[in-house]
């Protein structure tokens, strides 16, 4: 079991940064913010245990549930925690509202009609798919609203603040909270990324597309490979997919490999027949990738038009038969 964190010392911290000037609009440049947390899940705590560890002081946070009090006790042991209004009441300088989507626009009007926030108070909430129009009631009371998503998957442990190290965080704030939005993201040890409000879900849906459609994609790959006798099909997929990553990532679509970039059709019509024979929930997925796969292959100019005749025919022709 990992070891509670501790707070790192302030000098390793940097220069002192604005902090107050930049909440309440006075004169003071005291570094430290005192923050409260609503929402014990996996992102919350995590980043709660990274405040502290920047040097922040963490005053309270929530969390009843036997799952929420077992991952405090490891990440945030000191920090007392309360109910929504009396943990919005402590975080005297920052807010960090971090609960499922469709459950953030009534956390926080609650908050807002209880008079649980107050004027200079920055509210940050942690959802992707969110930007500020859903801090509004808070706004309404004077508030800050920031949105500030962490561009990573969590776990939950201690483990997830190693992680934390140069990842990305799609920012969207007011012109005047910038300042004070990069040097939070610094503190976390992180790069922020300037995400236009009206472009939140399309930032959101690249990153759920991206990151939780490959644990499907994966989890998916593995249970055909069971299905076909391999008995460790991680041990298969590990550096097939390793490479595939990082080369995608490098080149773009210049990494495409395999039978649909190269047009071979009557591979692809095999592979089809077993699919359909063994998994045939599988098949949907396997034809919508290999259409877009084909799609951007012939953009890329990997695939001919004229070699992927067949190929697209097979495809339309399975769509076909799946559909019927």
């Amino acid at each position: 079991m990992s070891a509670p964190l501790r707070p790192r010392p302030a000098a390793q911290l940097g220069p002192a940064a604005p902090w107050d000037r930049a909440v309440t609009g006075t004169s003071t440049t005291s570094r430290l913010l005192t923050v409260g947390v609503v929402g014990a899940g996996r992102v919350g705590a995590v980043l709660g245990a990274a405040l502290a560890a920047a040097g922040h002081r963490v005053a309270a946070v929530t969390g009843d549930s036997g799952t929420s009090r077992a991952r405090l006790a490891l990440l945030l042991p000191e920090v007392p925690r309360g109910p929504v209004d009396t943990v919005a009441h402590a975080a005297t300088d920052l807010l960090v509202i971090a609960v499922p989507d469709d459950a953030l626009a009534g956390v926080v009007a609650d908050l807002a009609e209880r008079g649980a926030l107050h004027p200079g108070q920055v509210v940050a909430h942690t959802s992707g798919a969110h930007g500020l129009a859903v801090l509004a009631p808070a706004a309404a009371v004077g508030a800050r609203p920031l949105a500030l998503h962490p561009a990573m998957t969590f776990t939950g442990t201690p483990d997830d603040l190693a992680r934390l190290a140069g990842i990305s965080y799609g920012v969207t704030a007011p012109t005047e909270l910038r300042p004070l939005a990069a040097r939070l993201v610094a503190d976390l040890g992180g790069v922020p990324e300037w995400v236009a409000e009206t472009d939140r879900p399309l930032y959101h849906a690249a990153l759920a597309h991206g990151a939780n459609h490959l644990v499907t994609l994966v989890n998916e790959a593995a249970d055909r490979l069971r299905d076909a006798g391999v008995a460790r099909p991680e041990k298969v997929l590990a550096p097939l997919l390793r490479a595939a990553l990082e080369n995608a990532l490098r080149l773009g679509d210049d990494a495409l490999t395999g039978p649909v970039s190269r047009g071979d059709a009557g591979t692809v019509e095999r592979h089809l027949a077993r699919l359909a024979a063994t998994a045939p929930e599988s098949v949907p997925a396997y034809l919508a990738l290999a259409r877009r796969t084909a799609d951007r292959a012939i953009a890329a100019g990997r695939l001919r038009p004229v070699d992927a005749q067949s190929l697209l025919g097979v495809l339309a022709d399975s769509d076909r038969e799946v559909a019927a």
